[in-house]
């Protein structure tokens, strides 16, 4: 009979190396804490050079020895995202884990969106999470080792929105349909490929709504209207769940998208 699983055995990350893309954002943040606690190596891509710096010393001094290196640019092309990549490979020697916690929105009434608006949340979304992922594929299929790829969907990739938000439906609705493809085309190299789910978190984008003057107010009791758990969520709730899909816990698991909602998209 195999040996029980532990859960430092599960959910250790020592010996690998991860990418974050970014790396400056809230959930980039918590990312890179989360895989460096565990052990992994991490590389943290953002655009703002002294900021990511900043962010790096602070991790390097809080990971009690895992690498952190840093590359400050914001890959739109696939020649931009293999050199991120390439960087990976030569400071931490490969990619295990991509984490893929780039995006961006406009609500806007769907009448008085531009072109270019709808264009910039499709490619911050879409495009972004498909380079990435097309490129650290490339490394983690070479190296024949497997790996772990993480890309950030939301519940607006499950639900609609009642006005708005016609560009960034869309585009979570098309990065779960890449989670499930990915999911299934590289699951023979043994590359998982999931996606996070999350309801609205406290971030510096979403602080307004955390306000107790409307219209944050009055937005945010109609979102606990329909949150079962009755709050709204913390950077902190979504740890577990990555570490989760990050990890081997979660080796049996591909091309699935894990809600952390409060129970959001359950009703």
């Amino acid at each position: 009979m195999p040996a029980t699983p532990t859960a430092a055995s599960l959910f250790s990350l020592a010996g690998k190396s991860a990418v974050v893309l970014g790396a400056l954002g809230t959930f980039g943040g918590l990312a890179s804490r989360v895989l460096a606690a565990a052990g992994a190596d991490v590389l943290m891509i953002d655009g703002d050079e002294k900021r990511l710096a900043g962010a790096a010393e602070a991790l390097a001094t809080g990971a009690k020895g895992s690498k952190v290196a840093t590359h400050a640019a914001l890959p739109a092309d696939a020649a931009g995202m293999a050199e991120a990549m390439g960087k990976a490979v030569t400071q931490l020697g490969g990619i295990d884990i991509l984490i893929a916690a780039s995006g961006s929105n406009i609500a806007r009434p769907t009448v008085e969106m531009t072109e270019a608006e709808w264009d910039g949340v499709m490619a911050t979304n879409v495009r972004v999470s498909w380079l990435a992922a097309q490129a650290a594929g490339r490394v983690m299929i070479g190296q024949g080792r497997g790996g772990k790829i993480v890309l950030m969907s939301s519940t607006r990739g499950k639900l609609g929105l009642a006005a708005g938000y016609s560009a960034y439906v869309p585009a979570k609705h098309a990065v779960e349909g890449l989670v499930r493809t990915l999911g299934c085309e590289w699951g023979p190299h043994k590359i998982n490929v999931n996606g996070l789910g999350p309801t609205v978190f406290r971030s510096a984008l979403s602080a307004w709504m955390f306000s107790d003057a409307d219209p944050g107010r009055s937005t945010r009791l109609g979102m606990l209207a329909r949150i079962p758990l009755g709050r709204l969520g913390e950077p902190e709730d979504l740890a577990g769940a990555l570490l989760f899909l990050a990890s081997p816990a979660s080796d049996f698991c591909t091309g699935q998208i894990l809600y952390i909602d409060g129970g959001y998209t359950a009703g």
